[in-house]
């Protein structure tokens, strides 16, 4: 059995993705492979006691140990509360209704 295995970490800007592949060892942790691969010198903005983080679109802590072929997430912090977008998107709707008279 190998001491190695594959995954992935990726993280997506506005405008661009980026997605690393690299070989961590096989008890490696979510950090350790975000670490090990460079792109928190790449992405200076990118805060792990901030940005959550996932495998395959489930949060994950940073003691996870990865399997192999796992792809971590690191995850943009919301610019603006879903909840209350589409409370703001409702209210403009009804308010367009009243005005359609």
């Amino acid at each position: 059995m190998s001491d190695k295995i594959q995954v992935e970490v990726a993280y997506a800007k506005m405008d661009e993705q980026t997605l690393l592949q690299l070989e961590v060892d096989a008890d490696a942790t979510i950090e350790q492979a975000v670490r090990q691969s460079g792109i928190l010198e790449r992405y200076p903005e990118i805060d792990l006691g901030k940005n959550k983080l996932g495998i395959f679109g489930k949060l994950a802590k940073l003691d996870t140990r990865l399997k192999a072929g796992d792809r971590v997430e690191i995850y943009r912090p919301l610019i603006a509360d879903p909840k209350e977008q589409r409370k703001k998107r409702a209210a403009q709707g009804k308010q367009m209704k009243k005005g359609a008279r």
